[in-house]
């Protein structure tokens, strides 16, 4: 499977000027060890200030997920400008979406959040996991 993003530049409307990109999808298959390639992708994708902007949103509504529409108001992102974040972190699987009527929905990626969350602390402190404290991983802790 292979991911496009198109991206256009802002002015050159109707000039044919735009870049694509092409890139395979990774599928995340996590067993308790997620290859670091995996993760480095993922928090690249998250290591963007407009894209962190909407996976935090996005984690925030939970999995029900929000319009593209309503996420471009609530992030004051432009259209063409969303289009390419969410297409990066769903590339990442940080991102899903779903087609309800005429909206598509985007909803966090919580198992891949927890995916990735499961990796930074997969070896914490060296076989002492009291020193991270109450920090859980689990589907009682999020969505």
């Amino acid at each position: 499977m292979t991911f496009v993003v198109i991206l256009s530049f802002p002015g050159m409307a109707g000039v044919g000027c735009h870049q694509s990109f092409t890139w395979p999808v990774r599928e995340f298959d996590y067993s308790g060890n997620m290859e670091i390639t995996d993760a480095v992708g993922a928090l690249s994708a998250l290591a963007h200030p407009g894209r962190l902007a909407v996976f935090r949103l996005l984690v925030k509504v939970g999995p029900q997920g929000l319009a593209a529409g309503d996420i471009a108001r609530t992030t004051g992102s432009l259209a063409n400008t969303l289009s390419a974040n969410l297409s990066i972190l769903a590339g990442a699987g940080l991102v899903t979406s779903r087609r309800e009527g005429r909206s598509i929905i985007y909803s966090a990626g919580f198992d891949r959040m927890r995916q990735v969350l499961g990796f930074l602390v997969d070896d914490c402190c060296n076989g002492s996991p009291e020193i991270c404290g109450d920090l859980k991983l689990s589907d009682e802790v999020c969505c």
